[in-house]
């Protein structure tokens, strides 16, 4: 018998990635580039048991047993078995038992089956033993996930062969590169999503009559981030963060029948990030949403508690006292414009609050024989 227990980090992109060139291959229509997200606040945990003894492989996710016959579960498998068998001739008998948990809500718009993916395919990858860039692996599992494979930030390339082989992740740079900016995921809901991510995309790419503008403009967006991100200037990295944002949500709106992902709440956030940064003068923090109602806030350090204080006004919490986890914050009081223009509109809108920053790739936890 041998295990293999590993953590894998969380993703939230900043140019997004919406819409397949091939399903089956889950290839993008377009290149992304994510933020990873620590992994002492947000991750996926799994241990991968591989035993002679086992009849077939399995898999329990967050305690429930999932069909092992999931297409892409079977893909990330294979891929990790065939290059095992190529790099060391063989492969170990026996089957496996996969055990993976979340410590965050799944299915609800914050990259869990990206963490889950990045995390299974890298302590497969350590129980057979396989080296080599693994994020093609991933994609396979979650289009997403193939970013989860790195710390820091990350750019997922679409690729132009048509057998995928070049739609990898690299790194643009490292987590200690930007070790100031931090992170705020507001919690807007806990439920799954009411539209899953590959059949939004699908519908999106048929019908939207934006996309195709949404395409055009990306190469000269993506190039822009690169260099905010280089140059660690947060003012052009928000504007362009919450741009995206906004147009990867008009493009839900414009597809046929429309998706909304986002709520009431949701857009209760933006209208208070935008008057927070108005008041204040000039670009203290900016959202972004993935394909669901929370909110992945990136701010400055320094912006954290003051920043909170104006959501805890607007969306006053049911306990304060645990309201916000992750890493610890204390909230001043509000100065009297934003209190006077900020006032309580949805109490408990905002049911939680993860503080978190910039964060490492997948990590070995544990390996045994």
């Amino acid at each position: 018998m041998k295990s293999v227990t590993c953590s894998g980090p969380v993703n939230i992109a900043v140019i997004k990635y919406w819409g397949k060139k091939d399903e089956k291959l889950i290839t993008p229509l377009n290149d992304s580039i994510s933020v990873t997200l620590s992994q002492d606040e947000l991750r996926a945990k799994t241990t991968v048991t591989l035993s002679e003894t086992y009849a077939e492989d399995k898999i329990w996710l967050n305690g429930i047993e999932e069909p092992i016959s999931n297409p892409r579960l079977q893909a990330c498998l294979r891929e990790i078995r065939a290059r095992a068998q190529t790099q060391h001739g063989s492969i170990p008998a026996g089957c496996v038992q996969i055990v993976s948990e979340n410590n965050f809500p799944t299915a609800a718009g914050l990259a869990s089956s990206a963490a889950g993916y990045a995390c299974l395919v890298f302590a497969l990858s350590r129980l057979y033993d396989v080296s080599g860039d693994i994020s093609a692996v991933a994609r396979q599992g979650s289009g997403s996930a193939c970013r989860s494979v790195l710390g820091g930030f990350v750019r997922w390339r679409a690729g132009e062969r048509p057998d995928g082989t070049d739609s990898l992740a690299e790194q643009v740079a490292p987590a200690s590169h930007w070790p100031d900016l931090h992170c705020l995921i507001l919690i807007a809901c806990h439920d799954r999503k009411k539209v899953a991510s590959t059949s939004g995309m699908s519908r999106t790419a048929e019908t939207s009559e934006l996309m195709r503008a949404r395409l055009e403009g990306l190469p000269a967006r993506l190039t822009a981030i690169t260099t905010a991100i280089e140059q660690r200037d947060f003012p052009a990295f928000a504007e362009l963060t919450m741009r995206d944002s906004n147009q990867l949500h008009a493009v839900c709106q414009d597809t046929y029948p429309p998706i909304r992902y986002m709520t009431d709440v949701s857009h209760a956030v933006v209208e208070t990030v935008h008057t927070y940064n108005r008041l204040l003068g000039g670009m203290r923090a900016c959202y972004t949403f993935d394909a669901g109602p929370n909110a992945c806030i990136y701010l400055p350090a320094a912006e954290v508690g003051p920043f909170l204080a104006a959501v805890a006004r607007v969306f006053p919490p049911p306990d304060p006292a645990c309201w916000v986890t992750g890493r610890s914050v204390e909230l001043p009081q509000l100065p009297e414009e934003l209190a006077a223009e900020l006032q309580p509109r949805i109490p408990g809108g905002v049911q939680g609050v993860i503080h978190t920053a910039v964060g490492d790739g997948p990590r070995l936890l544990e390996q045994t024989e």
